[in-house]
């Protein structure tokens, strides 16, 4: 199948009312895992590379993304590539101007850590530049950070500030802090549902929530409900790859051959990737 393109999966989710799901890739057998798991929900998905990992892989972003790019491909169903959380302005102009080779058809410029002009301006020149591509562009406004601090009520997305900053920059997607954090391991993040619903009926454009690990399906199927579009997931699939690696090295101290572990491992991934997007999606 022809490698999706994130706008497209991204606009079918609108009209159906429903979501797409973005799933980060540190090593190939992330990507593998999840596509695999994608086909086995029969679901299209989004296979997203954030600026962290580019720096695990020394700063070169065309060797994963390429892997990305080639899995998705070669899928039976509509997978895109994302570049996420990208902060260096350097990696994301080389990004835009390398975008089609690389296989990328989105970016989302995290500039919310800037005072609010400073990020209306950045993403307001990075998001023309990526038009320009024929980028899907994705941006933050409010703090989407460590546990505490996301849970604090003044850091949660502003309504009339989000609409102002939507106008201003011209972007296709909005990442909110709606009261999800990133990293958690344990699914007990408490949403702010009415926020998310206030916030879906002021912008014109999709909602994109973050750090969705830590919600509860039930809690992302509602706010599916309420307007969020795209649904970024990395921490569930790292535990379970994790636990895989961690249970069969216990077992057997002897073992040289990295195959042996990270086949499991992928097989975590994608049991994760099937359950995520069977419940949320259908369920």
């Amino acid at each position: 199948m022809t490698l999706a393109a994130t706008g497209d999966l991204v606009a079918d989710a609108v009209r159906a009312r429903s979501a797409v799901l973005a799933f980060n890739v540190i090593t190939l057998e992330h990507a593998e895992g999840i596509a695999g798991g994608l086909e086995a929900a029969g679901v299209p998905g989004i296979l997203q590379v954030s600026e962290n990992a580019v720096r695990f892989h020394g700063g070169r972003m065309a060797p994963l993304l390429a892997a990305c790019r080639e899995v998705a491909a070669a899928s039976d169903i509509p997978i895109a590539v994302h570049l996420d959380h990208v902060q260096d302005l350097a990696l994301a102009r080389a990004v835009v101007a390398d975008a089609e080779r690389l296989g990328i058809s989105s970016l989302m410029v995290d500039a919310a850590h800037l005072d609010y002009p400073e990020n209306v301006a950045t993403t307001a020149d990075l998001v023309g530049a990526g038009h320009d591509a024929s980028l899907w562009v994705e941006a933050e406004l409010g703090a989407i950070g460590g546990k505490d601090g996301a849970h604090a009520p003044g850091v949660r997305t502003d309504p009339d500030e989000a609409a102002s900053f939507v106008a201003r920059t011209g972007v296709d997607g909005l990442a909110v802090a709606v009261g999800s954090s990133h990293a958690m391991t344990t699914a007990t993040a408490e949403l702010d549902l009415d926020l998310i619903a206030r916030l879906a009926a002021r912008l014109p454009v999709p909602l994109v929530l973050h750090g969705s690990s830590g919600v509860p399906l039930g809690t992302l199927r509602a706010a599916v409900a309420g307007g969020v579009r795209k649904i970024n997931v990395g921490t569930a699939l790292n535990v379970g790859y994790t636990a895989q690696v961690r249970q069969y090295l216990a077992d057997d101290a002897s073992v040289t051959d990295p195959r042996k572990y990270l086949t499991p491992a992928r097989t975590a991934v994608r049991e994760v990737v099937d359950r995520l997007s069977t419940e949320v999606l259908r369920g």
